[in-house]
């Protein structure tokens, strides 16, 4: 369960990113410097943010599989012949 909620807050983290980078882009022409200025910030902290939270994800990731790994060497130590068959 907590896998997808981890896939959930990936999906939403990179769909507000692309629609930023995507409002950005639509809106370069129409824009002056200021608001130019201010989309772009936009974009550069939905940038950050997703950066942030992917690395966060990753490390989460990364704990749970060693964790895993962990138990299931435990299990395989304490019940050899199951882990054999």
């Amino acid at each position: 369960m907590a896998k997808e909620n981890v896939t959930d807050d990936l999906r939403a983290e990179l769909k507000t990113l692309a629609d930023t980078l995507e409002e950005v882009l639509n809106s370069s022409a129409d824009k002056s410097k200021e608001e130019m200025g201010k989309l772009r910030s936009k974009a550069e902290s939905a940038l950050k943010e997703s950066r942030a939270r992917l690395g966060e994800t990753s490390e989460a990731i990364l704990r749970q599989t060693r964790e895993t790994a962990a138990r299931a060497d435990d299990y395989v130590r304490e019940n050899p012949w199951t882990g054999v068959g």
